[in-house]
């Protein structure tokens, strides 16, 4: 491969080089550059999962089914089975493993909107900030009144596996409730109601922490699949935080929505390329530089 189709790759090593830490902004744009489209997308893994939906309610992604205004909880709660039980079984790709090698002799921290945990599999947790929720945990549906999160592992194989009706229905005795008072529970995303109290705050603490200890030194804020739908979550604060830091620089690798604002074109760099393959190519650069050293 010549030097000009190594373009992206060589420069985004040398700005991970250059940093003294790394502050990586996650949207579902990695997610889809890590072959996970059904959340968009009425592609194979959606029709293998969500069949049943598709088949009963006309719906083509996962987010169709997630806002399907479904008439009684035990399909809802069917549906959300069926999602976190597939959370559950899915594994992380390329990507993820691409990043873990870009990263791995670097200070760094992870913050995310992707609610579906893959980087729990590569990264450890106390480097993770999932700023809007995670489907491994259930909430009270009253949201604050309660400050208190459940591990839904056992429940949700346990929902799983008594769905009837071909899938699309969770029977009464199994739809999750408090087991102090009843109450109901919901998942822990964004979503009205959001639980916005200790675990919620602890996501951003972490990243608080990492700012202060690395403020003063060159930090690389690199944003990853942001699109337009929620850009104030990751993108707006990346700017702001790139601004004000002296030795701060921002990149953002994204094929269609990758943005630099004009106040940043000497402290940033807008790629618009796919994540996966700037990934690649970099990981096979940094591989080859570290075997010619060893010779």
């Amino acid at each position: 491969m010549n030097k000009s189709e190594y373009s992206n790759a060589e420069f985004l090593l040398e700005k991970i080089r250059e940093a003294d830490a790394v502050l990586v902004g996650a949207a579902s744009g990695l997610s889809a550059a890590d072959g996970r489209r059904f959340w968009y997308e009425d592609d194979e893994e959606f029709r293998k999962v969500f069949g049943p939906f598709r088949d009963k309610y006309g719906v083509r992604s996962a987010f169709d089914a997630f806002y399907y205004p479904y008439r009684t909880e035990n399909e809802r709660w069917a549906l959300n089975a069926t999602l976190i039980h597939h959370l559950y079984e899915t594994k992380a790709g390329q990507v993820y493993k691409d990043l873990k090698v870009l990263l791995q002799d670097k200070p760094c921290h992870i913050m995310t909107t992707n609610q579906d945990f893959l980087f729990f599999q590569d990264f450890p947790a106390d480097k993770i900030s999932t700023i809007q929720g995670d489907w491994r945990y259930f909430q009270r549906q009253d949201g604050g009144r309660i400050d208190r999160i459940w591990d839904n592992r056992k429940m949700v194989d346990e929902m799983y596996a008594h769905l009837t009706e071909g899938g699309t229905w969770l029977p009464d005795e199994y739809i999750p409730r408090d087991p102090e008072d009843g109450k109901p529970l919901m998942p822990w995303v964004r979503h009205p109601g959001f639980l916005e109290k200790s675990m919620y705050n602890r996501q951003y603490e972490m990243i608080r922490n990492f700012l202060d200890r690395w403020k003063g030194k060159k930090i690389l804020f690199l944003e990853l699949g942001v699109g337009r739908m929620t850009p104030m979550f990751i993108q707006e604060p990346f700017w702001q935080l790139t601004c004000q830091l002296p030795f701060a620089y921002y990149i953002s690798i994204n094929p269609k929505d990758a943005l630099l604002p004009e106040v940043l074109e000497n402290k940033g760099r807008a790629i618009h390329e796919g994540i996966a393959e700037v990934f690649r190519d970099a990981v096979e650069l940094k591989e080859k530089e570290q075997k010619e050293d060893r010779q």
